[in-house]
This record gives structure tokens, C-alpha cells and sequence, in this order.
């Protein structure tokens, strides 16, 4: 087996996922050899593992991912050290109002939060989101297209909570509501680079409603890198980066890889695929 390089950044399931990928294993070889070590595991929940939908936290489960570390060739708590605390559950899972965002972006976005109206942010379930970027030839973030798919939990959510990060960008993006909304009020630090707005739909949704809202971010100028953060889970979450075919980043991977593991293809395009997922998620390319 080929060991990958340890210790790994983490997050948790791309380790392990890397790890998988580094052994040679399928999951149901994997399986057979945590049967031979007494440790009964099923394919799925590797799958789950490895995807992020799910994390080892009971102490069956904690006991399996001790053997599965060997199983890899991993040093012992390669893995383990990874997970961190166990998630909240109950209501610490599921702050309300603007306490999901402050939670996701820290301090520095409390005030951008003043006279925002974010009393939807927790009514709406998010089904999909697809962020699809374009990269111009030097290199740079050109624009973001957003594509959502949303249904309210709750009766009365009117509008979508805009977060973004415009980093070591020359200038601040302009914001295009698309489909289905308007923009309402947006809040910038020219300082951090942060920006909160609020996109209004065309009407106020009832409970089990769905919407398809779209936006664009321009002329972002960001160099090297995309993500983004999802504070509150989101059933699929699609990512993809088109480059000028004409200018090819030399090297392009997910943000919390050590290793390029993305290649663009021939027309210049990458993607990421996430399901249930939540945190941090982007790529970065260098030309």
C-alpha cells in the first residue's frame, strides 16, 4: 500500500476519503478485513464516512475507525484526530436568526448584520445549490453564477441572506439579482471585504414551497481560489469552475487538499459534487 502523507489538514471524510484512495481498497475489501479484526461495519456507513454525510462519534463506531487506521496503514489516531468535537445536537445544532451566520463567519460580519432582516434564513430547507464560476485568462475570479433551490419549512419566508467574501480582491463585486428576487439592501466593509445583503423573492413562500432563486456576482477580481460556506446544511451542493481553455491553471484543487487532485478537461472545466453538505467548500487553481 502507499501511505499518503501524514499528518493530513483534515477536514475528516477528504482524509479518509484520500486515505481510501491511496490503499487500493474497495470499500467491500475493506469491509472483509475490519470482519477479520472483529469489527462488523457496513459499506454504506464507509461511504457515508468518506463523503461527509456522516462521522464515526458512538464508541462502536470510534472503535471501528481505530482498525480501519490500520487497515489503511495509517499511524494510530491518524483519523480519529481529525474529528474534532462531537456536533452539537438539539437546538446548539440549529442556532436561529443571525446566530447560524455569526457562527459560520466570526465577529467581524456582526455588524454588517445591523438592519438585515434574517428571520427566513432558518425557515428555508436548502435542497440544491450550484455555484458555477468563471476564471478569466489571468487567472482571476471573473464572476459567479448561483442557481438555489429552496423550500420553506415555515410559512412567511420572504428572502435568501447573501455572505460574501470578496478576500484580497482589488475591488468589490457587484451583485445581480436574477430569477425570482430582488436586491433589497447590501451592507459592505471595504476593510474585510465582507458583504451581506438580502435577496427578496417575488412573494413570500407558504410552508412546503418551493423556489428557484439565481444571482450573479461580477467583476470579483479574486485570485486563485473560490469557496464557499454553507452554514446550514445543504442536500447537494454543486460546484464548477470553467477556465479559458486558452489559459489553463498548471495546478487546481479542493481547498482543503494538500495535493493538486483536479484536473480540468479539455475545455477547461472542473467540479465538485457534495451531498448533506455543510462548512467550507471551493477550489484553487494557480496558473
Amino acid at each position: 500500500m502507499v501511505t499518503p502523507d501524514w499528518p493530513a489538514a483534515g477536514p475528516f471524510h477528504v482524509a479518509l476519503r484520500e486515505a481510501i484512495a491511496a490503499s487500493g481498497l474497495a470499500l467491500d475489501r475493506i469491509r472483509y478485513r475490519l470482519r477479520l479484526r472483529d469489527v462488523s461495519i457496513s459499506v454504506p456507513t464507509l461511504s457515508n464516512w468518506q463523503s461527509g454525510r456522516r462521522r464515526p462519534e458512538r464508541a462502536e463506531s470510534l472503535r471501528a475507525l481505530a482498525e480501519l487506521e490500520a487497515v489503511l496503514d495509517l499511524p494510530p489516531a491518524a483519523l480519529r484526530s481529525l474529528l474534532g468535537p462531537p456536533r452539537p445536537r438539539g437546538r446548539a445544532a440549529h442556532p436561529k436568526g443571525p446566530d447560524a451566520i455569526i457562527k459560520a463567519w466570526g465577529k467581524p460580519i456582526e455588524h454588517l448584520l445591523k438592519g438585515i432582516d434574517t428571520s427566513s434564513d432558518g425557515r428555508l430547507t436548502r435542497l440544491s445549490h450550484h455555484d458555477r464560476i468563471q476564471v478569466g485568462r489571468d487567472g482571476r475570479l471573473a464572476e459567479v453564477a448561483n442557481r438555489l433551490v429552496l423550500r420553506a419549512s415555515h410559512d412567511g419566508a420572504d428572502r435568501w441572506i447573501l455572505v460574501w467574501d470578496a478576500g484580497r480582491a482589488r475591488r468589490l463585486p457587484e451583485v445581480v439579482a436574477g430569477q425570482h428576487c430582488r436586491l433589497r439592501k447590501l451592507n459592505v466593509d471595504r476593510n474585510t471585504g465582507l458583504m451581506v445583503g438580502e435577496l427578496v423573492f417575488d412573494a413570500a413562500l407558504s410552508r412546503g414551497e418551493t423556489i428557484i432563486l439565481e444571482y450573479q456576482v461580477v467583476n470579483t477580481a479574486e485570485p486563485g481560489r473560490f469557496f464557499r460556506k454553507l452554514h446550514r446544511t445543504t442536500r447537494d451542493y454543486v460546484l464548477e469552475a470553467r477556465f479559458d481553455p486558452r489559459a489553463l491553471p498548471m495546478r487546481c484543487a479542493r481547498i482543503e487538499s494538500k495535493s493538486y487532485d483536479l484536473t480540468p478537461s479539455p475545455t477547461g472545466s472542473v467540479h465538485l459534487v457534495e451531498f448533506n453538505a455543510t462548512g467550507t467548500i471551493g477550489i484553487r487553481w494557480e496558473m
